[in-house]
Order: structure tokens, then C-alpha cells, then sequence
């Protein structure tokens, strides 16, 4: 394949790409204004007209800024960065700067990571504080949202730059086969990542105290030894300083595994209905979801990894980059710009099993706490979340990693009854 060729196969998806996701936003924009007006049945007696008409607006505002994004930065910043000779631009300055040392190349793969950053930081602050405190669930000030930003760019570089360097290594020291070292490595971080996320990084952003004891505590522990479950312990995290969103998750494995609640969940659910929200993500952890989802990424990973090998020495890419020779900080950012575009066409696949697996954790929950306590739980989370309740079929089922609402009630209704 050509530079030439390989150029116009590009452009063409990611032009595929942005008319596709332009498809699938207008029709969830038209979908939910269409049923704004009108409760569905399931949700009568929970959520009064105005807070669904309320989730809708918030739904359509939130699309609205989705779709510019996408076009701004999906679209204008990745050709400019990949075809518009970007990357190249940007190494050249590394290499004018700091030679042709490893650090050339660690200072182009950040540098790209600052362009998109930067290009998508509007938009981020647009949500924040626009749309979120329009609609009541900001509570981020401008202090923490910048803080937010300064301690996630010093763990990218703490973290990232010493893989980064390893790899650097790799493909200078080890032949042809540098892409098999780095994925052994990947495997290795990502393995300590989920390890040390719950005790030593989740702590940097956030407050977790210990649940206190009382009637949800007494239910949680009985729910955790009645499947089979251990944890290092039961942690509230103060949500509520950045959003008043609820939401409950566990995080980490073997021994350092916990499981945590927003305080923003526990002011609006009862026990029973937290017990209920826990025995979902219990059954994602029972149903074995956490160590497939990791393996399947490993797969994926030593594919991506192979491609990438291949196309660090092939002249086409590098010349459809833009880059006089294989410079591997900037094969590595220009690969990581290219991939997602040429994998989009998946999405529905990964959407289709992140859902089924939902549905395998509700049923888990229905079967280990009461069917009635989750669909209640779900149908309060909706309406304090402002999610719509009438999204799009095709666009809920091609983006959506959760089914809509609806769809998951009546499926845990129908479990409750067969139990």
C-alpha cells in the first residue's frame, strides 16, 4: 500500500466515523424530544413529569456537546495531527530541542497528549460548568477542577514515562520482536495498576473512610459472605465534592479488593436498595466479567501491538505521517492517534457484551437480594442522574455499555417472579 493510498483509506473512515456517530446523535436528539412529554409506564409512579422532561433536556444539551466535540477534535485535531503532519511537527521540535536521545521521543508522545488534551479541555469544562450546574449536579469549583487536572497530568507522567522508556528500550535492544517485549511489559503494568489503583492512586483524588456500622453495614457483610465474596473492606467516598451523580463500585484484587460507596448513593437509597446496587457489581466480579474483560484486552492488545510492529518499519505509514524514519515516540503517538478510527466499526460488539453482562449482574442480584429493592433502586438512580428513560433503540444499542433502564427492569421484574 502506498503513502497515497493509505492516506485516502484513512481520511475515508475517519469521515465514515464522524458521519456515523452524526447519525446516531441526531436520531437520539430526535428520539428523546419526541417522548419528552410522556412518562413510560414503568416509571409512572416514581418519576414525575417534570424531572423526566428535565432528564431529557439534560440528555439533548449533553449530545449537542458530544457532537461538536467530536467533529472539533475526532475529527479537525486527529487529521491535523495524523495527514496535517502534526506528530511530525512535533517530534521535530523534540528532536531540535533534546537530541535523539529517549527523551526526544518521551517528549513527543506527551506532547501529543497535551495537543488532545488541551483541544478537548473545553468541552470538558463546558460540561462541568455549564451543563452539570445548569441542571444542579456540579459541585466542582474551578480550584479542584484544575487541581483535577494538574494530578492527572503528574500520575500520567509518573506512571507513564517509565513504561514509555522501557519500551524505548525494548525496540533498540531486543530486534525484531520488540512489540512482544512491550506487551509482556503492558501486561505486567496493567496487572499493577489494578493492584495498587485502590490504596495508593483512587486516594490521591477522593476521601474513603470506612463504613460505619449499623443496619446497611450488618447487610452488606452478610451479602458479601453469602456470595462468597472478600473484600478488604467497605469504604463511603465523598462524591459530592465534585458531583452530586451517585453511583457504588469494587476496585482491585486478590487481597486489596474494596468495595465503595458515593455518599451521594447513600443519602438517596435505602439499605435494601444499596444491598441490591452492591449485588450487581458483586455479580460482575461472580460472573467472572473482570477477569475476561482482561484477557480479551490482552488479546486485542498483542494484535495491536503486532500491527504496530509492522507498520514501524513500512514506508507507506511513515510517509502518510509525514515522518522521514521510523522515530518510535512518534510511530507510537501516530499509531495510538490511527487505531481507533480503524476499529470503530466494533463498537456494537463491545457494546452488545458490556451489556449482556449487565443483565447477567442484575439476574445475579435478583437472585441474592431482593429483584424488587434493585428495580427501585434503578429507577430512583435514573431519575436522580437525570438519564433518560426514551433513548434512541439503535444509538442505545450501538454506544450504550449499559441497556436502557427500562429494558433492565423488566428483565429483573420477570427474574423476581421466577424466584
Amino acid at each position: 500500500m502506498s503513502a497515497s493510498t493509505f492516506s485516502v483509506v484513512f481520511a475515508a473512515f475517519v469521515v465514515a466515523a464522524l458521519a456515523w456517530r452524526t447519525f446516531l446523535a441526531l436520531r437520539q436528539s430526535r428520539h428523546v424530544r419526541a417522548h419528552r412529554d410522556e412518562v413510560p409506564a414503568d416509571f409512572a409512579g416514581v418519576i414525575p413529569l417534570e424531572s423526566h422532561r428535565r432528564a431529557a433536556d439534560y440528555t439533548l444539551d449533553k449530545q449537542r456537546v458530544a457532537l461538536l466535540e467530536t467533529w472539533v477534535v475526532d475529527g479537525g485535531v486527529l487529521l491535523a495531527l495524523t495527514l496535517g503532519g502534526g506528530v511530525a511537527a512535533i517530534d521535530a521540535l523534540s528532536q531540535r530541542w533534546l537530541g535523539d536521545r529517549h527523551v526526544r521521543d518521551l517528549a513527543t508522545v506527551f506532547g501529543v497528549m497535551l495537543v488532545s488534551a488541551v483541544a478537548s479541555l473545553p468541552f470538558d469544562a463546558w460540561r462541568t460548568f455549564v451543563i452539570e450546574t445548569r441542571y444542579g449536579f456540579n459541585r466542582t469549583t474551578p480550584m479542584l477542577f484544575l487541581a483535577d487536572l494538574l494530578r492527572g497530568a503528574a500520575l500520567a507522567a509518573a506512571l507513564g514515562a517509565p513504561l514509555l522508556l522501557l519500551v524505548f528500550w525494548f525496540v533498540h535492544r531486543t530486534g525484531t520482536f520488540w512489540w512482544l517485549y512491550t506487551w509482556l511489559a503492558w501486561i505486567a503494568f496493567t496487572l499493577l495498576l489494578v493492584a495498587i489503583f485502590p490504596r495508593w492512586i483512587a486516594p490521591l483524588f477522593n476521601r474513603f473512610t470506612p463504613l460505619e456500622q449499623g443496619e446497611l453495614r450488618s447487610r452488606i457483610e452478610a451479602l458479601v459472605a453469602r456470595c462468597g465474596f472478600h473484600a478488604e473492606g467497605l469504604f463511603v467516598m465523598d462524591g459530592s465534592k465534585r458531583s452530586s451523580h451517585g453511583n457504588a463500585y469494587f476496585t482491585g484484587f486478590g487481597r486489596d479488593k474494596r468495595i465503595v460507596f458515593f455518599d451521594t448513593l447513600m443519602e438517596r437509597l435505602t439499605p435494601s436498595e444499596i444491598e441490591a446496587v452492591l449485588a450487581h457489581e458483586l455479580g460482575h466480579f461472580a460472573r467472572g466479567h473482570i477477569p475476561r474483560l482482561l484477557g480479551v484486552r490482552f488479546v486485542l492488545a498483542l494484535l495491536l501491538l503486532a500491527v504496530l510492529g509492522w507498520l514501524y518499519q513500512d514506508p507507506a505509514f511513515l510517509a502518510a505521517m509525514h515522518l522521514p524514519g521510523p522515530q518510535i515516540g512518534a510511530v507510537l503517538a501516530c499509531f495510538a492517534l490511527v487505531v481507533p478510527v480503524f476499529v470503530f466499526p466494533f463498537q456494537p460488539l463491545a457494546s452488545l457484551i458490556a451489556r449482556r453482562q449487565e443483565f447477567e449482574a442484575d439476574a445475579f442480584a435478583a437472585s441474592h437480594a431482593r429483584a424488587s429493592d434493585r428495580v427501585s433502586s434503578l429507577a430512583k438512580l435514573s431519575r436522580d442522574n437525570a438519564a433518560t428513560l426514551t433513548p434512541d433503540p439503535l444509538h442505545s444499542l450501538v454506544d450504550d455499555s449499559h441497556p436502557p433502564a427500562a429494558l433492565r427492569i423488566d428483565h429483573l421484574k420477570r427474574a423476581g417472579a421466577e424466584r
